[in-house]
């Protein structure tokens, strides 16, 4: 039996790619601890682990602050390191005791990375977008916000990294921190046949498909088409989209399933018409087996699910990741980027894609890769391989 410990931010298209993994390894007789926040409490124990809650140790946020998170990388390097020393006393003396085997900690959840390096405990990175390296961050091309952001940010960012230096994090800049080499073990969740330049990365990348938990659906009527909208679960306040997206579809036959977010107030959309479902949250992975076209923000957790089930996609990213998602899919012919967020124009792309097969059989074959790498049961492989092998 090993001992593994996860690490993980406060969102979920960083938290559910590792659940089916953790069940695995749970299943497997191994023991697992997880770090993480109250929302995914349920999820994490329902798949065996020991939650540990951090809750009360992330830097308290504002509404824009959470807006920044996704845009502003030297404001996630400040809210990294502060988290790190907040946690740095509770964490490392629970880990001293616990004496895990290794450290699986998602990409951006930095903290975990460092504690593994403090104390010597073998580092497994969890990466649920693509894998990043010099190659493929030519492909992240940062809006002009983001830029601004990130070079008036730097100053705090160095003052962070000497901070984090003074608690005995062996730090040489912050690139050390955020990217890994070809040497680091990683579980990457997708296919090597989605990833771009996946022939950049050595064997120590694990590409296991993304962790799809199995959700049995009735089939619906084929004769009925099915949109579902959705723009993920941060930065999805977009009253005007979620109004265009109804005009658009309004005297329509298609079935439109759309959800809006926990903080969007359905009744500022107006009339919503007899054809529509309009919800704050629904189960994806179930509504998308019975979805001819999704309409997404290309966030990587949503792609990967819509490709999973082979659903092409409309694509209308809100940041430079979401952006290089969104010209992957595009590139692989599985779907078509939205050029103008207005109501004839999100509808066109629509009724182009349900009019063309090929947008659905790109999709597919995209999904059968996912498949044929191995998912949860290959995780759950790769990190006790890499256990004895240390």
């Amino acid at each position: 039996m090993s001992k593994i410990v996860f690490f993980s931010i406060p969102a979920y298209g960083h938290t559910n790619p590792t659940i089916e993994v953790v069940r695995e390894l749970c299943n497997r007789g191994n023991e697992v601890w997880y770090y993480s926040f109250n929302e995914f409490k349920e999820k994490i124990e329902e798949a065996g682990a020991k939650f540990i809650s951090c809750d009360d140790y992330l830097p308290e946020l504002k509404k824009e602050d959470k807006k920044r998170i996704g845009k502003d990388f030297s404001f996630l390097m400040e809210m990294v390191a502060d988290t790190t020393i907040a946690l740095d006393k509770k964490v490392c003396s629970e880990l001293r005791e616990f004496k895990p085997d290794c450290i699986v900690s998602d990409s951006i959840c930095f903290w975990g990375k460092l504690y593994a390096m403090k104390l010597n405990i073998p580092y497994i990175c969890s990466t649920t977008t693509f894998a990043f390296n010099k190659y493929t961050s030519r492909m992240m091309k940062r809006g002009f916000g983001e830029i601004i952001y990130m070079i008036f940010g730097m100053r705090k960012v160095n003052k962070k990294i000497n901070l984090l230096r003074e608690h005995g994090y062996d730090i040489k800049n912050f690139i050390s921190i955020i990217q890994n080499d070809n040497d680091t073990n990683t579980i990457v969740y997708t296919s090597k046949e989605f990833q771009p330049l996946s022939e950049t990365f050595s064997d120590k990348y694990s590409f296991i498909g993304p962790s799809v938990k199995k959700i049995n659906v009735t089939p619906k009527d084929e004769d009925i088409k099915q949109l579902y909208i959705s723009l993920g679960t941060v930065n999805n306040k977009n009253i005007d989209f979620y109004r265009n997206c109804i005009k658009a579809f309004e005297n329509s036959d298609i079935k439109v399933i759309m959800s809006v977010g926990k903080e969007t107030n359905i009744s500022e959309l107006g009339n919503i018409p007899c054809n529509f479902e309009v919800k704050n949250t629904v189960n994806q992975i179930e509504i998308l087996q019975n979805t001819d076209v999704f309409i997404t923000h290309c966030g990587m957790n949503s792609v990967n699910e819509s490709l999973y089930y082979g659903v092409p996609m409309v694509l209308f990213p809100q940041q430079s990741e979401q952006g290089a998602v969104a010209q992957r899919v595009s590139d692989l012919g599985a779907g078509i980027k939205l050029k103008k967020n207005r109501p004839e124009v999100i509808k066109e792309a629509v009724s182009i894609i349900i009019n063309n097969k090929n947008y659905k059989n790109k999709a597919k074959e995209i999904g059968e890769s996912f498949r044929k790498a191995g998912g949860a049961k290959k995780g759950a492989d790769t990190i006790l391989r890499i256990i004895e092998s240390n």
